[in-house]
């Protein structure tokens, strides 16, 4: 387990600008249920999922680099910054264009970002935290000043359509947020993150196949073993253990009570999994930021997604404490705690 030290920094860190960005495609539960035995009201039932986006992975505008190219773009226009303006790229994906060279270089490339340092990083579904904390810690020390940090994740293409407990959940998208230097006494700043890694049970979510260990020769694609395997149950009752655990290791590093929170964003996974965690915390379930309905699970681009369309609808005000909650294959848990 890592916590962030709390140690005075000669620097904090604050997000200025927010975006995000979805293929055009979407899949409704009406028209799933048309190629695997289900129905849409079994899906909504479980999952509270009610459609989510499909990329054209011959259109590189929807490319897992295309996505997160248009969400940054968002990004840097809200918050007023050039392309030259940023330091690092930090690119939270499980579903690289290549694996060589990273999706953040191919963003990087795509946007101009000439000064920028790029670089991919793989906590699943956790990612996006992972990163967001990556880019505070070095913002604190004053080696960068600027940063973009993406979750993209195009799950489509890891999906195995044929198996109906989980090619029911995923869906593609990017999310985008620029972090910036402030001041460490400034209220408006990213406070603590939390981050844990238990590679004892990567088993309950993994590919076997498709990297170095296991080339996906003819038989190894037949079983599909170079798709997404995973074990619902299990899952469910660690991704509502951590994720609620790590929300109250945030809360209690700061002092704080769930009264004191405006919002939570959680990642993305599954409705029931939210609501379990609100439960847990004992927090009203309307202070759990959703939009998995539309969405589906995007992996690491859920919480910037769900962060981006709150900012930009209004219901995320300044002043406000934000809770970002995740859990993901590894098996990755991460919580970070920021007053906008």
């Amino acid at each position: 387990m890592a916590t962030q030290p709390q140690v005075p920094s000669a620097f904090a860190s604050r997000i200025i600008g927010t975006g995000s960005h979805f293929p055009q495609k979407i899949l409704t539960n009406g028209e799933l249920a048309k190629t695997v035995d289900t129905t849409d009201e079994w899906i909504q039932e479980r999952t509270g999922i009610h459609s989510r986006h499909i990329s054209n992975s011959s259109n590189p505008a929807e490319w897992n680099s295309g996505l997160a190219t248009e969400a940054a773009r968002k990004a840097l226009e809200m918050a007023g910054k050039k392309p030259e303006d940023i330091d690092a790229i930090f690119l939270a994906t499980c579903t690289p264009d290549t694996l060589i060279p990273s999706t953040a270089c191919w963003v990087q490339k795509n946007l101009g970002a000439k000064k920028a340092w790029a670089l991919d990083l793989n906590a699943a579904c956790s990612g996006f935290i992972f990163g967001l904390s990556f880019a505070d810690q070095m913002i604190r020390t004053g080696f960068i000043r600027n940063a973009l940090v993406i979750g993209s994740d195009v799950l489509s293409a890891f999906t195995n359509w044929n198996d109906r407990g989980s090619c029911i959940l995923f869906g593609d998208g990017a999310g985008a947020v620029v972090v910036e230097q402030t001041s460490p006494h400034s209220p408006h700043r990213i406070y603590t993150s939390h981050l844990k890694s238990d590679g004892a049970l990567w088993e309950l979510f993994h590919i076997p196949a498709g990297g170095s260990r296991v080339e996906v020769t003819p038989e190894v694609f037949e079983r599909k073993d170079h798709k997404m395997q995973m074990k619902g149950r299990e899952i469910f009752k660690e991704a509502v253990r951590t994720m609620t655990e790590y929300a109250e290791l945030a809360l209690s590093a700061n002092r704080l009570t769930t009264a004191d929170i405006s919002w939570v964003i959680a990642h993305q996974a599954n409705a029931r999994i939210i609501e379990s965690v609100a439960k847990r915390l004992d927090l009203p379930l309307e202070k759990m930021l959703m939009n998995i309905e539309r969405r589906g699970n995007n992996s690491a681009a859920t919480i910037p997604t769900v962060l981006d369309e709150n900012v930009r609808n209004q219901k995320i005000q300044p002043g406000q404490f934000i809770l970002l909650d995740a859990f993901g294959a590894g098996l990755t848990t991460g919580s970070l705690l920021l007053r906008w």
